[in-house]
């Protein structure tokens, strides 16, 4: 059984088809690249997957659950977590309280947060922090953190809710080359050790034929390819339409 299973996903908007007929599946570990030129479909088809848009048609399967058409809160019950292009951390607070809304709302709701907040799930907020590399920097407030950081923290708040699949969106913009690199790797070490198929949204080409088990390419909303990266770049359609001479 997939971690992750998308049949026929189409989303229009009056005339234009955003997203057309896509299908592919995630295995548990699998890290798979969501690539495409601008316009292409990208960001319409994560949002579908984690509930900010309802999808025309299709059907969307994390593990045997149906999730179509569920608000985001609902489908992250089911497993899925998410990652922005621009980070979505609390600058006011602290590393370490930022993890610790996220374990928050996956243990108990929001519901708990104006209680005993500040004291619950310190182990467990110290302990995704270690993972992603933050562990010394708890304390401090999100807002002076440098940008690769605030990805790491982004990374261990996703983290927090357990998730079965983790979509990345560009989860390298914006960051030093030295540091891509750095950050898809622990993604990909997260992924084997908690079995978390992972997709992810990136224009660094190098991010993608690097650190990708497989990629997926889309243009005007369509499949156009998918499989390895050598099979992908070597496809004449996708140099075409979206690689050039890259």
């Amino acid at each position: 059984m997939s971690a992750l299973e998308v049949r026929g996903l189409s989303k229009a908007y009056g005339g234009v088809q955003a997203v057309k007929d896509v299908s592919f599946a995630l295995e548990a570990s699998e890290v798979v690249a969501l690539i495409g030129p601008n316009g292409a479909g990208k960001t319409t088809c994560f949002n579908l997957l984690n509930g900010q848009l309802v999808p025309d048609a299709g059907k969307i399967l994390v593990g045997k659950a149906s999730v179509a058409g569920l608000p985001p809160h609902r489908i992250a019950r089911f497993g899925v977590g998410r990652t922005f292009q621009i980070t979505q951390t609390f600058g006011s607070m602290s590393v370490r309280e930022n993890v610790q809304v996220a374990l928050l709302s996956y243990h108990h709701g929001f519901g708990s947060l104006l209680s005993a907040a500040p004291k619950l799930h310190l182990d467990e907020a110290h302990e995704l922090l270690e993972r992603v590399g933050m562990g010394s920097q708890a304390e401090r407030p999100c807002a002076v953190l440098a940008y690769g950081d605030l990805k790491r923290v982004e990374l261990a708040a996703a983290l927090a809710g357990r998730p079965r699949v983790l979509l990345m969106d560009e989860p390298t913009a914006g960051m030093a080359p030295e540091e891509r690199s750095a950050l898809m790797q622990l993604a990909a070490e997260v992924a084997l050790s908690d079995r978390i198929a992972v997709l992810f949204t990136e224009h660094d080409m190098g991010v993608v034929f690097g650190h990708a088990a497989r990629v997926i390419v889309l243009h005007q909303g369509e499949i156009i390819a998918s499989g390895t990266p050598d099979a992908v770049r070597a496809d004449p359609r996708v140099r075409e339409v979206y690689l050039g001479d890259a």
